[in-house]
């Protein structure tokens, strides 16, 4: 069976990513009483190298400690599944940010619905290369120009299967401006 690829411009591409950088800056603002600042990274070539979004400052037991956080902001919430990034480009054969990000947490944001899991990456990534052979594998197709396309390879993950498996994931819910703790913190 042939599977179309899913398309996206790179314009909905950089709007979701942009929403969702807003929208979970205000995020650790709102919730995290000892956030100091949230700096978005996302156009520094130094941390795109790394795939980190965001440098959250907090001050723990007076100290201050900068933790790498990576996003992934989804629009396809009724699927029920995570979409796992494991080739960046396939043409380039470069690493899905699934695999080398060195975020310490991955914010998986389903913009739609305002539902966000944050997920530990020291726990999270560990368990997906021992258990990727068990999702599906799904390519997506993002246009470039002239007739040219990048296609990114990742495996579907059921929320359902990750939050039951990986320990540590925190889950929110944003209703309006307001974000309530739906597990953990």
């Amino acid at each position: 069976m042939t599977r179309t690829l899913k398309q996206h411009s790179v314009t909905y591409t950089a709007n979701v990513a942009r929403q969702a950088a807003e929208e979970l800056t205000a995020f650790l603002q709102a919730v995290w009483p000892q956030t100091v600042a949230v700096h978005n990274v996302e156009e520094d070539p130094a941390y795109q190298a790394h795939d980190i979004d965001l440098l959250w400052s907090v001050l723990e037991k007076d100290q201050l400690r900068v933790i790498p956080v990576e996003i992934k902001g989804d629009r396809y919430h009724q699927t029920g599944n995570f979409f796992l990034e494991t080739v960046s480009n396939e043409g380039k054969g470069t690493a899905g940010c699934f695999l080398y990000t060195r975020a310490e947490w991955l914010f998986y944001y389903f913009l739609e619905i305002g539902l966000l899991y944050c997920l530990p990456m020291a726990t999270a990534r560990p368990w997906f290369a021992a258990n990727m052979h068990r999702f599906a594998e799904r390519r997506t197709s993002t246009p470039v120009g002239n007739g040219r396309s990048y296609v990114t390879v990742g495996r579907l993950v059921p929320v359902k299967t990750l939050l039951a498996e990986v320990p540590g994931v925190l889950q929110f819910q944003k209703t309006g401006e307001e974000w309530a703790a739906i597990r953990g913190a």
